[in-house]
């Protein structure tokens, strides 16, 4: 079987990382992580999406959480240092990154874009990340990913809520 050479596989070859990939079929109405996550065998806190953000004084950054997980937008402004953030617009999501929405990683992006992952990251042996385009997924280990990717962790989620 021919592997899917995205730009992001490609860095982690560049790199020497070792990496898996993953396929799964795309259903474009429900691109959410923790759908890809059943999909390709793996919980959902171990699966991780990255959102694209713009800070007041920061500019463009990525926030890498956990599939089944919000954003704390707070949380992630002070780990940046900003005043306030915000999530961008979706139009300005590939034009930004090179990526179109459930298929941004950090990995090879449009721009080098500082990059936030949540330190839950942290736990496990192996995650998975977008591997640059809808269907494909790359497991990698976690020192490998911030390592490719410069990122800077911290807490960056609301607590789970106790409903």
């Amino acid at each position: 079987m021919a592997t899917t050479k995205t730009n992001a596989v490609r860095q982690l070859e560049r790199m020497g990382i070792a990496f898996e990939l993953r396929s799964y079929e795309v259903d474009p109405d429900d691109l959410t992580a923790t759908t890809v996550a059943a999909k390709i065998g793996l919980p959902a806190e171990q699966v991780f999406k990255t959102l694209v953000a713009r800070g007041d004084r920061r500019g463009v950054l990525l926030a890498v959480v956990p599939g089944d997980s919000e954003l704390d937008l707070k949380a992630l402004a002070r780990l940046t240092g900003d005043r306030r953030v915000e999530l961008v617009a979706l139009k300005e999501v590939q034009p930004l990154t090179g990526y179109i929405r459930g298929g941004v990683t950090a990995l090879a992006c449009k721009k080098a874009y500082p990059v936030f992952a949540d330190d839950s990251i942290l736990l496990f042996d192996r995650v998975a990340v977008s591997a640059g385009m809808r269907g494909l997924q790359v497991v990698l280990a976690p020192a490998d990913y911030l390592r490719a990717t410069a990122a800077t962790t911290g807490p960056l989620c609301k607590p789970a809520s106790s409903d």
